[in-house]
């Protein structure tokens, strides 16, 4: 195969995002030819030896982009401490090694995507991308005109400020309401948070599409792949400056 920046390299390993890659290479994690390498740009292909923290790693040869359902009670991280159950748990006879793109918090569901594609990955999670993310949530209460307004246009969260957001009542349950929320950001537990700074905390939160892919009706617990129109519309959607 052709030349490739080392960054890139890594990210096609499969075993992190290209952002992630380039922070593992500034920090001295990365050897090529047996010497470390400090420079994301530099060249390499599959007849050098590269590795990370001394392991050899290797170009996945089959890329795969996996759709999952996952329930409430499943973190999204490869590895636990605290021996909870991961995604991965859920995800059978796949012999690539697969990493979630991006995050869904322990307690909500809904669509998450997995892959071994880094340059995917870095795709739909960089916020220079803006990828759209639709959401239901329950939550207590019934949101007003004006703490709808304050909703959209920016809250003050922790050290920073919401961008802009789209949240419209798609029913309502006696004392609380079912909402349609779009966001473009993904930090941590952003909508419950968001939520709970308009006085509406959140009961039950669910992805349900990430860019132009919607989960449609694939149970809960359940995986499939993408198909390739579903990977082409999300790798050709339109970057925003």
């Amino acid at each position: 195969m052709a030349k490739v920046r080392l960054q890139k390299y890594i990210a096609q390993s499969g075993i992190a995002s290209r952002r992630k890659a380039e922070d593992l290479i500034k920090s001295g994690m990365v050897k090529v030819n047996g010497k470390v390498v400090l420079e994301p740009w530099v060249m390499v292909d599959d007849s050098d030896d590269v590795r990370v923290n001394d392991k050899p790693i290797f170009r996945e040869k089959r890329l795969v982009y996996i759709m999952l359902n996952k329930p409430v009670g499943y973190i999204t991280t490869a590895k636990e401490q605290f021996s909870r159950k991961t995604v991965l748990d859920l995800i059978k006879g796949i012999p690539e090694r697969i990493f979630p793109v991006g995050r869904l918090d322990y307690d909500t569901s809904g669509l998450l995507l997995l892959t071994n594609d880094g340059q995917f990955a870095y795709k739909l999670t960089h916020p220079k991308y803006e990828i759209k993310k639709v959401y239901i949530a329950k939550v207590k209460g019934i949101p007003s005109e004006d703490e709808i307004k304050i909703f959209e246009t920016g809250l003050e969260i922790d050290d920073y400020i919401t961008a802009p957001a789209k949240l419209k009542i798609r029913k309502i349950l006696g004392n609380k309401s079912i909402l349609e929320i779009v966001i473009h950001e993904g930090r941590n537990r952003q909508i419950r948070k968001m939520c709970e700074a308009i006085g509406h905390p959140v009961i039950e939160l669910c992805r349900i599409s990430i860019g132009n892919v919607s989960l449609g009706s694939l149970p809960v617990g359940k995986w499939r792949y993408l198909t390739k129109k579903e990977v082409q519309s999300l790798m050709n959607l339109k970057e925003e400056s």
